[in-house]
């Protein structure tokens, strides 16, 4: 790692449009796992103007009206005022889903088919999947997306609150920190563009936002006289959401992961049953990483992993700790202390998370990691681990 450097990392608010697709879509899918627990699910959104549309494939024997589930995710996001195109009420939402080939259900199902080498369940695709965690905060995540996410809930806490009549739901934030020795000492710049009312001045935005939003949530120690706070920086953002910007699923990676700072295979969570391993294996990559770092073995721990669709077992697995592992240790006998906790079979991390519930609406924003609640954010194997060393 460099010795002195500058690292950002962005979030997005639920009224972004990418995330206003990814609740719509994670929507669909707890309704069907609440009802039917083997639910096969593949929702994609688009979201523009007053306009939704749903595609992809879901198989399941849930009974669902889907326009409720789309109309009652948009209200709860904010999209309710007079004002707005893209209203919770009176969108138009356009129904493409289909079943999920036969093709690819063979190939997760456990059982044995022509062609398929095990009868065991398979990954529901090829993909690489990172985990990553580190020491620098409570949540063993990297600091730049923990304080843009911060800054995310916040606002929209005072917006669903109101206590601030001028925000509306569409937003972004963007934290720089200036690390020496590899460690964060300070802010340099905060960037927060919030949609808001026409009436309410650029000052006004500026100086709530900077005295009751990022003083708030940021610590003391990290603001400095020279930190820069660049306040809807356009200088207007009354047109938001998706009348000024369309919206897709999956569109916002690495602001649910590490903020770019750990490494991505390039999969999309939201919408996604865990037999996609795109999300149930990225979370056992976090769930990984998360208990090394816990368990004293390192600072710093990136896990790799990847599989071939149909296959139960990865084809490949490695750990690396950035020479952060406590001395003596390598990352090779962390590698394979992991494999001998840890099992990485499909089947193995939907049930050893247990994965098949309702859970995933929780996770659409502000990051699918470090947050409390969730099972792959448990530090349980950390004993296992160091027994394992």
């Amino acid at each position: 790692m460099a010795n002195s450097f500058v690292f950002s990392s962005e979030s997005v608010g639920e009224g972004h449009p990418d995330k206003v697709a990814d609740l719509i879509s994670d929507s669909v899918l707890d309704a069907c796992l609440a009802q039917d627990r083997t639910s096969r699910v593949a929702c994609e959104t688009m979201v523009k103007s007053n306009l939704v549309i749903l595609a992809g494939e879901i198989t399941t024997r849930a009974k669902l009206n889907y326009e409720a589930i789309v109309r009652a995710a948009i209200r709860e996001i904010g999209y309710v005022n007079n004002d707005d195109v893209f209203h919770a009420d009176t969108v138009f939402i356009n129904n493409y889903l289909t079943r999920q080939s036969p093709d690819i259900s063979q190939g997760v199902d456990a059982k044995k088919v022509k062609g398929k080498k095990t009868a065991e369940q398979g990954a529901g695709d090829q993909g690489i999947m990172f985990g990553y965690a580190c020491n620098e905060t409570p949540e063993l995540m990297p600091t730049p997306i923990m304080f843009a996410h911060r800054l995310g809930r916040e606002l929209t806490r005072v917006r669903k609150s109101g206590k601030v009549s001028w925000l509306r739901p569409d937003a972004k934030s963007q934290v720089s920190v200036h690390y020496e020795n590899d460690k964060p000492v300070e802010v340099v710049n905060v960037v927060i563009s919030t949609q808001h009312t026409a009436a309410v001045s650029h000052g006004m935005i500026e100086d709530y936002l900077i005295e009751h939003v990022i003083k708030k949530v940021i610590p003391a120690r990290m603001l400095t006289k020279k930190t820069e706070y660049l306040i809807n920086p356009t200088g207007r953002f009354v047109i938001g959401g998706p009348q000024g910007d369309s919206g897709l699923t999956g569109r916002k990676i690495i602001v649910d992961t590490y903020g770019g700072w750990g490494r991505h295979g390039g999969g999309a969570f939201s919408g996604k049953d865990p037999s996609k391993v795109d999300r149930s294996a990225a979370y056992m990559g976090r769930w990984v990483a998360k208990n090394i770092v816990a368990a004293g073995l390192a600072t710093h721990a990136e896990i790799q992993f990847a599989y071939a669709i149909g296959h139960p077992k990865p084809v490949s697995l490695r750990v690396e700790t950035f020479g952060t592992a406590k001395l003596g240790i390598s990352d090779e006998q962390i590698t394979r202390a992991v494999q001998k906790v840890f099992s990485f079979k499909p089947a193995d991390i939907v049930a050893d998370l247990n994965l098949l519930r309702p859970i995933y609406r929780s996770t659409t924003n502000y990051g699918h990691f470090g947050k409390k609640g969730l099972p792959w954010e448990q530090t349980n194997k950390t004993t296992a681990l160091r027994a394992a060393i």
